[in-house]
């Protein structure tokens, strides 16, 4: 089962198969910051690929158009930005992504 480290919250989660990082961050009652709810529309659940890059699904074309609309395509490629609602683990993985926490419990949600 791949692992995803997530920085600088130094935490360690497992992952699906073929699942992408915000949803197996969802899996472990984690926040992840996103404004879209993860139509990968936005950039908020943006995330920086520190180690493991190969082991997760190539870039999309929506994606890095998304990621380029805020930032060139040579740049989003030279600092190894992802869409963490897009990009989906088949490997071992280490993201930097600020404001991730443990999601806090709402007083809506039944028991």
């Amino acid at each position: 089962m791949p692992k995803i480290k997530i920085l600088p919250l130094d935490l360690e989660i497992e992952a699906d198969e073929g699942v992408t990082i915000m949803d197996a961050a969802h899996e472990h009652d984690l926040y992840w910051p996103t404004t879209c709810g993860g139509e990968g529309i936005c950039t908020s659940c943006a995330c920086t690929v520190e180690d493991g890059e190969a082991n997760l699904e190539p870039i999309g074309r929506g994606e890095l158009k998304t990621l380029a609309e805020d930032l060139s395509e040579a740049a989003v490629r030279t600092r190894r930005l992802r869409l963490a609602c897009q990009a989906r683990v088949h490997g071992d993985v280490t993201v930097t992504k600020r404001g991730v926490r443990p999601a806090e419990v709402s007083l809506l949600t039944p028991e």
